[in-house]
Formats: C-alpha cells, sequence, structure tokens
C-alpha cells in the first residue's frame, strides 16, 4: 500500500494534533471498533490492551479507543503511562490479541498519535493498517452491535509497571551491576518516568532523574532526546559517569560489534534504515559484517529483520531493535546493552564511539503548494543525476516525499561539508522554482 494514498495512517501509525482530524475521539472510537471488529475474527479470547503516555489529551484518547472496543464486544485492559515497547510486552505476556500505544514520540504536547500493535507485539502491518481504514470508511462494522451481557469491560491492570521493570532487568547480564555508575536519565516528562529509574537504581546505579515530574503539557518541552544539551549540563554538574543520550548509529556500532565477537549477530548482518551514516556501513565492513538498508521508519526495519532471519537493527534517530529481547525499538533495553559492553570492555563510551568515523550529512525539507512526487517535478531528475555524479563514490543523496504532507525531503551526504551543503540547496532551489511556476 502506498503510504501516501492513505486516509489516517502514515509510516507509524495515526498522528496529528490531538483534536483535529485524524486524532479526535471520533476517529479514535472508529479505530477501536475496527481493532476489535477483526479480533472478534479469531478464535480466542478477546482483550485489547491500551497504553498511553503522558500527554493531556491521552485521557481523552484512551476512553474514546476504549469505548469503541468495548462497544465490539471485545474487553480492554489498561495499562496507563507506559513506554511503547512496555505496551508490547504486556500484550504479548498477557496473550492479549492486541495492543495500542497513544503517543506521538518525540512531538511536542499537543500531537498525539495511535499505534498498533498485534497479538505478538509486532506492529500492523501495511495491509491491515489498510484494513482498518476501509472498515472505517466502508461503514461495514455498523450492522454489527452487540448489547446486553455481550459488550466488552474494562480493566486495569495496576502491576504493568512492575512487570515490565522484571522483564528489562532481566536483558542485562546477571554477572554485572551498576554499583559503579552514576547515571544521568532524562525522562522528558514521558512514558519511560516511572520505569527507568526504578530499573537502573534496582541494578545498583546511583540515579540522578530529570524530566520525571510530568504535567501533560511538559513532555519533550526543551529536555529529552531532542535537547541532548540539557542531559550533558547535568552529567557535568553532578559529576555523573554518564548520561544516557548518544547517536543512534553509534550505538548500533558498538553493539553490533559486540554481537559479532559473540558470535550471536545473525547473518553477521546489521539492519539500519536509508537515513544510517556511511560510517557505519564502512564500520560494519572493517568489523566483518554487512549492513541491510530498509526504507525509514523502525517498523521496516523489524519487518526485514523478521523476513529475514536477522536479529539487531534500528534507526539513526535511536530506535534500537534487539529482536532476541522484545518486538520493537526500546531505549532502555538498548541503554542496559550499552552498559553491559562499558562493563566488559571496561571502557568508557568515548572511547567506544571512536568504533565508527560519521561522514556529514545535510538534511533539507522543502514545502511545496501541493505533493508531487519527486520525479514529476520539472528539472528536478535531471538536476538529482547531476549532483549523484558530482559526488560520485565519495557520497550519496537520498530524496523522499513525506507521506503526509506536501514537503520533500533531501539528504546529502559526503565528504567535505561545504560540497554536500551546496548540492542540498541547489536541489532545493530546483524544487521552489518548479512549484513557483
Amino acid at each position: 500500500m502506498n503510504t501516501g494514498s492513505r486516509k489516517l495512517f502514515g509510516t507509524d501509525g495515526v498522528r496529528g494534533i490531538a483534536n483535529i482530524h485524524p486524532m479526535t475521539t471520533e476517529i479514535a472510537m472508529q479505530i477501536g471498533r475496527a481493532i476489535a471488529f477483526l479480533v472478534k475474527n479469531q478464535s480466542r479470547d478477546h482483550h485489547i490492551v491500551i497504553g498511553k503516555d503522558t500527554r493531556l489529551s491521552g485521557y481523552m484518547i484512551e476512553n474514546a479507543l476504549a469505548a469503541g472496543i468495548c462497544s465490539m464486544g471485545v474487553n480492554v485492559l489498561l495499562v496507563g503511562p507506559l513506554p511503547t515497547p512496555g505496551i508490547a510486552f504486556i500484550t504479548t505476556s498477557m496473550r492479549a490479541d492486541a495492543g495500542v500505544v497513544i503517543s506521538a514520540s518525540h512531538n511536542p504536547f499537543q500531537d498525539n498519535g495511535i499505534k498498533i500493535f498485534s497479538g505478538d507485539g509486532f506492529k500492523l502491518p501495511d495491509d491491515m493498517e489498510a484494513e482498518i481504514e476501509e472498515l472505517i470508511f466502508s461503514q461495514k462494522m455498523e450492522a454489527l452491535r452487540p448489547v446486553a451481557d455481550e459488550v466488552g469491560k474494562a480493566a486495569r491492570i495496576d502491576d504493568s509497571k512492575g512487570r515490565y521493570i522484571v522483564f528489562l532487568k532481566n536483558t542485562f547480564p546477571r554477572k554485572y551491576t551498576l554499583d559503579d555508575f552514576h547515571i544521568v536519565l532524562d525522562c522528558a516528562h514521558g512514558a519511560t518516568y516511572k520505569v527507568a529509574p526504578h530499573v537502573f537504581a534496582e541494578l545498583g546505579a546511583r540515579v540522578t532523574a530529570i524530566g520525571v515530574d510530568p504535567d501533560g503539557k511538559n513532555i519533550n518541552s526543551r529536555c529529552g532526546a531532542l535537547h541532548p544539551e540539557v542531559i550533558a549540563a547535568k552529567v557535568k554538574e553532578v559529576g555523573a559517569d554518564i548520561g544516557l543520550a548518544l547517536d543512534g548509529d553509534h550505538i548500533m556500532a558498538i553493539c553490533a560489534r559486540e554481537l559479532l565477537a559473540g558470535r550471536k549477530l545473525r547473518k553477521k548482518t546489521l539492519v539500519a534504515t536509508v537515513m544510517s551514516n556511511m560510517g557505519l556501513e564502512e564500520a560494519m565492513g572493517k568489523m566483518g559484517g554487512k549492513l541491510v538498508r530498509t526504507r525509514v521508519g523502525d517498523r521496516y526495519v523489524v519487518e526485514a529483520m523478521r523476513s529475514k532471519g536477522y536479529n539487531f537493527g534500528g534507526e539513526q534517530s535511536g530506535h534500537l531493535i534487539f529482536l532476541d529481547h522484545n518486538t520493537t525499538g526500546d531505549g532502555t533495553l538498548a541503554a542496559l546493552q550499552l552498559l553491559a559492553v562499558m562493563i566488559k570492555r571496561n571502557r568508557p563510551l568515548s572511547e567506544l564511539s571512536k568504533i565508527m568515523t560519521a561522514y556529514p550529512q545535510v538534511l533539507e525539507n522543502v514545502r511545496m503548494s501541493a505533493q508531487v512526487a519527486p520525479d514529476q517535478i520539472q528539472g528536478f531528475p535531471q538536476a538529482l543525476a547531476r549532483a549523484e555524479r558530482k559526488l560520485g563514490s565519495r557520497g550519496r543523496i537520498l530524496v523522499r516525499p513525506s507521506g503526509t504532507e506536501p514537503v520533500i525531503r533531501i539528504m546529502v551526504e559526503g565528504e567535505d561539508d561545504k560540497e554536500i551543503g551546496s548540492l542540498a540547496l541547489d536541489l532545493c532551489d530546483v524544487i521552489r522554482r518548479a512549484d513557483k511556476s
């Protein structure tokens, strides 16, 4: 299915400004009904897990989803604020039919989103999301209205956080402890604020936690992964050993080398997206492994891993998937694996990260008056070909349209900052001139 033709779903579920289409209670209720309609065709008890982050709008969307699910005769298990991978874990451990996450990840608080996991803990494939859209807009569900004792009910899982904490701790080698570490955690006032500090503290670390006072509106506000300078300053202020914020490509290189050394990296292959740096590909080659690239989105990384039998992959943005442990990207789990490498090698991150040298990258977004495929923009294919010839094997250019808005995204990577910057600006100018004509 072409994501550009979708009415609701983008590359990572449904997302938008809360209370504005498509992130309305009406659509949320219909999504709940559609998920319930699909699982009722399965021959098993019917339960759907719903979890969320700390956004103010999570309450109304949670209630709308639960109402839609219950109205179709399926039960709801509410876990409250819990990280996305935690909801995937609870979905599988509770043997639920599906799991729903209400979150917009790193977006500001006024945004929200809905992501769906199947009963096996993996995100729904494109064709199932298309089926949900078809159910919603075709009115096929209207005839099914359970009544009396056939409607569903909702219950809260009070120990979901404890279950997830135990799971995370069990991914850390039992022979190691974090007794010698003072760790700064920035939870960004998000869904990890009650989980991550406990995990590291219970493994022995001294924890300085910031971003752990959510009020519904401060999630990701001047904190978290988009503002690493905050955690860096806190590390210096308190004299900590480490602040857990690092470029995703470097973490992948460090962990891939450790898995290779232990003969645990299946097919000696790391899976990343087209956005990952060329330096990561070079580092994998020098280690005797290889890099396989997918389109942007951790769901496509996971799909490639499952279809080809790989067990480790991730995105440049930091979503790392250790498929031997969990079904989706998990930041806390990734941090634990990274700390285990530091302990085993007795090396600081500053030294371990030298495993790869990142090439300069330039990222540009060009907004247009309407959605147009890049190859249909007047003069752009020719300009792109000229730029690629100029770079040759010393770099690469990635051009991709947004699936949700009239924006063309351009990434140019190479050895020289000035050269790639100039090439990126030239390509952007071609698009802007064509859009004005």
